[in-house]
């Protein structure tokens, strides 16, 4: 009998797939010695996601949680992180010396392997950061990266079997340097077919190239958002994997991993084992489910869902984006996301929808059902990626969004690999940071120097002491029964939603709407206010095309401004967008502040066109 082995997703990609990966390392640790206790000695406990969400909305430091993770597992547990190629833990790519930098302290803070992978599967992506991973002392593991592609789009290479194993065959053919392989299917869309076919034919070539005790064994991870993953991990073992991925409750199932119980049961009476005490296992499951009791659980983390075959939408991607959209008071503009992301998918190369392209293809679907469609192409992800500067696309993007993208981002087309572009970049890498750091007055580090490079902005700020709280508790998600204390509310007015910031001072309310402040009193949880302090009339309002964040004010009121300067910026699933004056003006009034949540329709300024 084979066993097969697994590794616990649980305290990364659970995280990350059913609750934004918004959790504090206090609450989880309790958890994670309850399942080294039981006897799993593999675990995911870092990277992806779970790298920027700790300074973004948790107030934590990530390499402290890898410290604290590796001292309560003990010395021999394989702790994993995921890389997402020369971007690393970010969305943006990196330039070789902050490529270099992450391996070197990963594994200084106790970690054991990287899995290795790039979202557009091009393969100098992966050289690119595999050495340094292999160079510091690590285990490397890399990945092809896989997705189902939706009905309809009849595309005869991308994402098909002969794709997988050409991608293989290419990684043999760079010479580099790797410990196992992984197949990850981040959205649970490939069919079990597919990942049989798949993985056998790299069972045989791998087999054939490495022998004895330089055998490569085989991963394979996948989603079961689409209802697939017990199907598609048991197509994987029958063709030749060793390892499959799988998580404990409550975070199995749904956009998570399968469970490592119900994988067990599915592989009893056959030639397969995980080989593992359920009883043990239920245990720490039950730990896990008491430290996770007291965060919201997104109902959507936990379905399975008929539309995520239409548009491959990763589960660790999203509840994130779900819980930004909830943050942003647009949840109602989901259904209208997904369904642009079919064409998006299509029009950009078809990548495999896993971060950063996951995000890149979310952030032009959410852009194209608020702004019309591809009327503005996202310049910093989507735009790029379609461009050449994220690696080369699986077939090539439609030319007509190409033109559109080079028109708008005010770029050319490369071909050029992603590193070497980064490497001339004087606005990254290690000497760039550093100098941000000094410029701040911030402790010159190497940690703090991945940070900044990492997290740009936000990770300076959370090391000048600007530690925002996003993290969702049952508590907080239920409706108020008192009166209300504070938070971003949308209200109702004449028909129009209009964006209210409410703060309690004891039992004094005050209200922002549109930038102006009044006061309001509270009973039952409903707020009555004064009627909002009326505009100045003067000029002509420029309403938010699509809700978000106020991050930057650009112009003072009484500035003259020519059309298509940009006034503000606002940031929205990641994406900031400038909001430029349509003509030559004055800036007459501002109605909004930084920090601030609009809604669509919104004013933002008031502008006295010339």
């Amino acid at each position: 009998m084979k066993k097969i082995k697994f590794m616990d997703c649980s305290f990364r990609d659970g995280f990350q797939s059913c609750l934004g990966a918004r959790v504090k390392t206090d609450d989880f640790l309790p958890a994670l010695d309850a399942a080294v206790k039981a006897g799993i000695d593999y675990i995911e406990i870092g990277g992806g996601a779970r790298f920027q969400s700790l300074y973004f909305y948790c107030q934590e430091d990530a390499f402290e949680m890898m410290d604290r993770c590796r001292e309560v597992v003990g010395p021999n547990v394989n702790l994993q992180t995921l890389a997402r190629g020369v971007n690393v833990v970010g969305l943006s790519s990196q330039s070789s010396d902050i490529i270099e930098l992450h391996a070197k302290l990963f594994k200084k803070h106790g970690i054991t392997t990287i899995r290795n992978f790039d979202a557009l599967n091009d393969v100098r992506n992966l050289t690119a950061s595999g050495k340094y991973i292999t160079q510091y002392g690590l285990k490397h593991q890399a990945t092809v990266t896989m997705m189902g592609l939706a009905p309809g789009l009849n595309e005869p290479y991308a994402h098909t079997p002969n794709f997988y194993i050409d991608r293989l065959k290419e990684i043999l053919a760079s010479g580099m340097a790797f410990d196992s392989l992984a197949f990850k299917d981040a959205s649970g869309t490939s069919t079990p077919k597919t990942v049989y076919e798949t993985i056998k034919q790299a069972r045989e070539i791998l087999d054939a190239e490495f022998k004895g005790d330089n055998r490569k064994s085989i991963s394979f991870h996948t989603h079961d958002t689409a209802g697939m993953a017990v199907s598609c991990n048991m197509a994987a073992i029958e063709a030749g994997a060793d390892v499959i991925d799988l998580a404990m409750s409550p975070l199995s199932g749904g956009t998570c991993e399968a469970d490592i119980l119900v994988m067990y049961q599915r592989l009893r009476g056959t030639d397969y084992t995980l080989d593992i005490d359920p009883e043990k296992i239920l245990s720490a499951e039950k730990v896990f489910e008491k430290c996770m009791d007291k965060y919201f659980m997104p109902p959507e983390s936990m379905q399975v869902s008929p539309k995520i075959i239409f548009s491959p939408m990763p589960g660790g991607a999203l509840t994130a984006n779900t819980q930004m959209m909830r943050d942003n008071n647009c949840l109602d503009k989901y259904d209208d996301c997904i369904a642009e992301m079919r064409e998006v998918v299509a029009k950009g190369g078809f990548g495999t929808s896993v971060t950063p392209v996951s995000q890149f293809y979310f952030q032009q679907a959410f852009s194209n059902a608020m702004q019309g469609r591809w009327k503005v192409i996202d310049k910093n992800g989507y735009g790029k990626m379609v461009l050449g500067y994220f690696g080369k696309t699986p077939v090539a993007p439609d030319p007509e969004i190409v033109k559109m993208a080079s028109e708008q981002l005010g770029l050319e087309p490369t071909t050029e690999a992603v590193v070497d572009l980064n490497n001339r970049n004087p606005k990254l890498g290690v000497k760039y940071n550093t100098n941000l750091l000094i410029e701040a007055g911030l402790p010159v580090t190497e940690e703090n120097i991945f940070i900044v490079a990492a997290c740009g902005e936000k990770g300076l700020k959370y090391l000048q002491g600007d530690k925002p709280m996003g993290i969702r508790y049952k508590e907080a998600a239920k409706p108020a029964k008192s009166a209300a204390k504070g938070g971003a509310y949308t209200a109702n007015v004449d028909g129009k939603n209009v964006a209210v910031q409410l703060n309690a001072a004891g039992d004094a309310y005050t209200a922002t709407v549109n930038g102006k402040s009044f006061t309001v009193k509270v009973s039952e949880g409903i707020a009555s206010a004064a009627a909002a302090p009326a505009s100045s009339g003067e000029g002509k309002p420029l309403p938010s095309p699509l809700p978000g964040t106020i991050v930057k004010i650009l112009v003072q009121e009484g500035e003259e401004v020519a059309a298509d300067d940009v006034i503000l910026v606002i940031e929205a699933m990641k994406m900031e967008t400038e909001i430029k004056a349509p003509a030559a003006g004055v800036i007459r009034e501002i109605n909004v502040t930084p920090s601030q949540v609009v809604a669509a329709g919104d004013t933002l300024v008031m502008i006295e066109e010339k």
